[in-house]
Formats: structure tokens, C-alpha cells, sequence
């Protein structure tokens, strides 16, 4: 795929109509309309790392844990949150979640945030169709049966996905794969017809936002501001959406790959050569300033929780500052999110799917909210 057909088909031709539903949302009309009741349930997931070459794996995958055989386990847990009930203790203590003892709602949708893939889609010499992005077309896009989630998908990707280059001089085939693949889920238009549509689609970053009752929710990619390997910043488009469509004080919750989280935040210790929490040179993954810039966009708004991934091994719930943030285990080890959202009260547990496909819930969080 050249570079002037890709910039067409993405920057070009539709670019007008992407704008469409952002200006009729964000009219005075619509501005002056009470907020909707909110009574949401959905999941959240991470770091899927889908990691098939050819008719094997890529290097050291199957070591660390980035199999289908996994996956499938994973998937089998996400289809079989509706059959529960919040929970009323986790490990014997009580959870305090404000829906403890409720049957949990069919999810509405199932968020991802990031490294969807392993390594770029799945890189050949020669450019082709990625056989890592099919691998994760074949297990999380909505569909039927045991092997695929039973619910809309809304895609984010990681550094993963990303960071890889292709060799010269398609260095930007695999990028644009899954850019693309990401865009045609998600962007309404007069020749698109998504699986999943979103009434408001950034073209340039693949930001996106939609609302499920009275709650905005924004899927940011990488991070909200990234312009790494020829990304455009969605920063701009973050504060006008959220100006337009969360302006009313409703609750948002956004969704990136990367966190506040040591692993997300560490530097290079030269003293130590790697990058740590403790370096003091360059940063690894995403700087302060392109923190404080995000931190920048959504004040003002009445922003409930961040969703991200990143690191692997280990399910968080944290603050930094006066944000609540969320990271399950990645996806291959079997981690999400239960997320509940009503006009009173936001509920998530951190889960994690067992050896046979049942969900086991980890940690608890809860807060009121109006």
C-alpha cells in the first residue's frame, strides 16, 4: 500500500464527514439537554499480545505466556461475567461495592487498551496481512461460539502495536494495518460501515469517544498526545469533545496504554544502565510534560476513573493525584475489569480468568459519585 493511497483513504475523501456527529452533539441544543440516567455495566481488558507466526510463535512467547491456548481461556471468563453476581467479600474481607450481591448486567462492551498484538500485527519481510492481527480478529471481535467474545469491541492499541517498524521502504505498512483496522470498527461514513460505530472519530490519532447513557467515554490509544513514530496528537480534539459532550459535568472515563504507574513513568538509570523508577535520564515510555499536557485537557471535567495497561504481571488500582486509575493483569494472563457506572455509584473489580475458564475476582474499588 503506498503512502499517498494510505494518506487518501485516512486524511482525505471522508475526512469532512468524520466531523459531523461531533457538531451536532456538541450544538447548544444539545448542550442544554438534562443528562441522560446512567446505569452502565462493561468490561475492560489489556496487553492481549497476540503473538502467532506462520504456524508457530514469535521468540519466547510461548515461554512467557502469549498463547491461544490462553487466550481462549480469557475469553471464555469475559462471556461468562453475566452469569455472576458482584461480590460481597473477595478473599474474605468485604468489597463495600455499592452493587455487592447483584446479579452483574450483561456488559454493554468489552474496552481494550493496547498491545492488541505482539509484535506490529505480525511483521514478515515482505509486507502481508499480519498473522497476529488476524489471530486477534479471530478471538476478540464479536461473534459467536466459544472461541470469540460475545460482545461489541471497542480497540486501543499500545507500543506494541505501534513501535514497529517494517523494513524500508514500507516502514509504516504494520502501523497503518492496525490503524486501520482500528478505524474501520469504529468510524461511521458514507463507504464505512463499522462493526462497532462511534459517533465522534478523530481521523488523524484514531481518538475516539461515545456515550452509554450519561457516561463519555474516550479511548486515547497509546496515550491522549502521543506523536511518536508519526502520530498525531489528539489532544486538541480531547478538549474540544470533551468540551462538547462531557461540558454538562456528566462522568468520563478514558482509556490509554500507558498509566502513572512505575513501569509507565521510569527513566534511564544510567548508573545502573536500564530504564527504572529510579532514573534520572531520559523517560522510556512518556514524559512528565506530555503527562501534565493530558492532565491539562480533562481539567475542568468531571473525569471518574483512567483505564490503561502496559505492565503485565501485576492487577492495580491506584491514585495519583486526584485521579482514580485502573490496570488489570494483561490479557494473556487473564486479567479485566467488571466496571459499573449508575448516577450514585462506580464499581470495578479486578478479575482474573481461572485454568477452566471461570472468573476470579481480585480486588475491589468503589466510590459514590453526584
Amino acid at each position: 500500500m503506498g503512502a499517498d493511497r494510505t494518506l487518501l483513504a485516512r486524511r482525505g475523501m471522508l475526512a469532512g464527514l468524520a466531523g459531523v456527529p461531533f457538531l451536532l452533539r456538541g450544538s447548544p441544543a444539545a448542550q442544554a439537554q438534562p443528562i441522560p440516567p446512567t446505569d452502565v455495566t462493561f468490561l475492560f481488558s489489556n496487553d492481549v499480545h497476540t503473538c502467532r507466526m506462520g504456524n508457530g510463535l514469535s521468540p519466547n512467547c510461548a515461554e512467557e505466556g502469549k498463547t491461544d491456548e490462553n487466550l481462549l481461556r480469557h475469553v471464555r471468563a469475559l462471556n461468562r461475567v453475566a452469569e455472576l453476581h458482584w461480590p460481597e467479600t473477595i478473599r474474605g474481607a468485604a468489597t463495600r461495592l455499592a452493587s455487592a450481591g447483584e446479579p452483574i448486567a450483561p456488559p454493554l462492551g468489552l474496552v481494550l487498551g493496547g498491545d492488541l498484538t505482539d509484535d506490529g500485527g505480525g511483521q514478515t519481510a515482505l509486507p502481508e496481512e499480519g498473522s497476529q492481527l488476524v489471530q486477534f480478529s479471530e478471538r476478540y471481535r464479536q461473534g459467536e461460539g466459544d472461541g470469540r467474545v460475545h460482545m461489541p469491541v471497542y480497540l486501543g492499541l499500545g507500543n506494541h502495536d505501534l513501535d514497529q517498524d517494517g523494513h524500508p521502504p514500507d516502514i509504516d505498512w504494520y502501523r497503518r494495518e492496525l490503524r486501520d483496522y482500528v478505524e474501520v470498527n469504529h468510524r461511521s461514513g458514507l463507504f464505512f460501515h463499522p462493526t462497532v460505530p462511534v459517533p465522534n472519530y478523530h481521523v488523524e490519532s484514531d481518538s475516539y469517544s461515545w456515550d452509554w447513557g450519561g457516561l463519555h467515554l474516550v479511548q486515547c490509544q497509546r496515550f491522549a498526545g502521543d506523536t511518536g513514530k508519526g502520530a498525531v496528537s489528539g489532544l486538541d480534539w480531547l478538549k474540544a469533545d470533551l468540551a462538547a459532550h462531557a461540558g454538562d459535568g456528566r462522568p468520563v472515563i478514558l482509556f490509554q496504554h500507558y498509566g502513572w504507574n512505575s513501569f509507565s513513568t521510569e527513566h534511564w538509570d544510567p548508573a545502573r544502565t536500564t530504564f527504572d523508577a529510579e532514573g534520572a535520564g531520559p523517560a522510556h515510555w512518556w514524559t512528565e510534560a506530555e503527562r501534565d499536557a493530558l492532565l491539562d485537557a480533562i481539567w475542568g471535567h468531571n473525569v471518574i476513573g483512567i483505564f490503561h495497561g502496559h505492565q503485565h504481571e501485576a492487577a492495580l488500582i491506584y491514585r495519583a493525584g486526584q485521579l482514580d486509575l485502573f490496570k488489570p493483569k494483561a490479557a494473556y494472563l487473564g486479567g479485566f475489569a467488571v466496571v459499573r457506572v449508575t448516577d450514585q455509584a462506580m464499581d470495578v473489580v479486578l478479575c482474573e480468568a481461572a485454568a477452566d475458564g471461570s472468573v476470579v475476582f481480585d480486588q475491589a474499588f468503589s466510590k459514590t459519585l453526584g
